[in-house]
């Protein structure tokens, strides 16, 4: 089926909902890269307008990636719910927008329609939406999950503590680790990318993180950011691990470039979900990902790489996770151009998520041959702030020394807390006010001195 609109005297032709979903997203330049983009910012707008009046339907009998090629498609279509999707299946994507903008669209609203919401859809109308909007409608998303803390509650706002190191070396993750602890960091989890993934390494890393937070109490989850088959192999070795990771596409061919399928990553649900170590809940699971991905592995079917991205939701969203975020800016210029797209399209990442009912954080990040800076990440963290953001990550410095990209700091989550009102999680508050790091008013404080912190023990492997 094609799809037209003409402005003036030209008439602009789209031969599928692929081709037309591309053109009507906004520029960025892994669609350049990729050959979908609109040739001019006309052809978009035509592409917009033509997108606005497609039925809410199609989407269920036109599927992007075929059904019989992609386990995704099949997921995406498997699981569809008739029920939920019922009161708007009348619409087209323009009123689903105006729906969603307006006073009927409230919070128990929202997550009743999650199920009945495809990928593709939330990707198609998110297209139409001006920035301000999809930060609107994401701040009525509230997604809330449970390990040993509770994360996305409205008016919290919780963070990685991410002690990254080239080498591994426990010690100096240690540093790390204690630096951004004593700044209030690390209630959504203490997670680790490990520089190798060995799997003797990453268990070494599982048990000295364990350690810390038992010996200290700490009312957070631990994760190594290792491959779902590393975590697979320490699980059966007994080690501790909270949380499950794995970065994901939106294409069975992408996640097949990333060396696993929806088989795999079930069995490490149901491996991680029987360890009980969740003490509040049982959401185990962890993912990233990336805008670019599916392209980058030549994989991408012939779609945009933002509605490739909202594809990847469909995968969290069957393994119910505590954590996901998309590493924004993380693969770089040919994908995301300047700060201007990186924004936008973390705003799109988060809008996706939240409507389909993830609880999404977004790593505010840019990598340093990219046309951004530190002021465009301010402009975005602020942003995702006023959005809900469920998490965002603490970085030493802002800068990871491993992989070499630039985030936001422990800082930076201090000022989004003060500048917004917000508060970690409740549970990680309650340890920090204990600890004597923050006031009663989620004013840091000088710790005191000596902390027991800084005199952190169990750094040794284990026996």
């Amino acid at each position: 089926m094609s799809y037209r609109h003409t402005i003036g005297q030209r008439a602009y032709v789209f031969n599928d909902l692929k081709t037309l979903l591309a053109r009507a997203s906004p520029l960025r330049s892994g669609d350049v890269l990729a050959g979908v983009a609109a040739a001019t910012y006309e052809e978009r707008v035509a592409a917009q307008y033509a997108l606005a009046d497609v039925p809410l339907r199609a989407f269920l009998s036109e599927a992007l990636v075929p059904y019989e090629q992609d386990e995704v498609t099949r997921l995406i279509i498997d699981t569809h719910n008739q029920a939920s999707f019922a009161a708007v299946s009348h619409f087209t994507v323009g009123q689903l927008r105006d729906w969603l903008l307006s006073e009927a669209a409230d919070g128990p609203a929202l997550p009743a329609l999650a199920p009945g919401l495809t990928p593709e859809m939330v990707a198609a109308v998110s297209k139409l939406m001006r920035n301000q909007e999809l930060i609107g409608v994401a701040r009525r998303c509230e997604v809330v999950t449970r390990f040993r803390n509770t994360l996305g509650l409205r008016g919290h706002l919780a963070t990685r503590l991410q002690p990254n190191h080239p080498t591994d070396n426990l010690r100096g993750i240690a540093a790390s680790l204690v630096d951004g602890l004593l700044y209030g960091s690390g209630d959504a989890v203490i997670g680790i990318n490990p520089a190798t993934d060995n799997p003797q390494a990453v268990g070494n890393l599982l048990h000295m993180l364990d350690a810390v937070r038992e010996q200290y109490e700490i009312p957070t989850q631990t994760c190594v950011l290792c491959h779902v088959t590393t975590t697979l192999q320490l699980i059966a070795q007994d080690a501790p691990v909270d949380l499950t990771f794995q970065s994901i596409a939106g294409t069975e061919a992408a996640n097949a470039s990333f060396g696993f399928n929806l088989s795999l990553l079930q069995e490490a649900h149901e491996a991680t979900l029987a360890l009980h170590r969740g003490t509040l809940g049982q959401d185990v699971m962890y993912f990233e990902t990336g805008q670019g991905s599916a392209l980058s592995a030549n994989a991408h079917h012939g779609l945009d790489q933002q509605t490739c991205e909202a594809r990847a939701y469909a995968v969290a969203r069957r393994f119910r996770p505590l954590l996901v975020n998309s590493v924004v800016g993380f693969i770089g210029p040919e994908y995301l151009y300047d700060g201007k797209q990186i924004i936008r399209a973390a705003l799109e990442d988060h809008f996706c998520a939240k409507l389909l009912g993830l609880p999404m954080g977004v790593d505010v990040c840019y990598t340093n041959h990219a046309e951004a800076d530190q002021d465009d990440m301010d402009n975005l963290l602020t942003l995702l702030g006023v959005a809900g953001c469920n998490f965002i990550m603490g970085i030493p410095g802002a800068d990871d020394i491993m992989l070499n990209y630039q985030s936001t700091s422990f800082h930076d989550a201090l000022y989004l807390r003060q500048v917004l009102g917000l508060r970690p999680a409740p549970e990680f508050e309650a340890w920090l006010l204990r600890q004597g790091i923050f006031g009663e008013n989620g004013q840091l404080l000088l710790p005191p001195t000596p902390h027991q912190l800084l005199g952190l023990g169990p750094l040794q492997k284990p026996a």
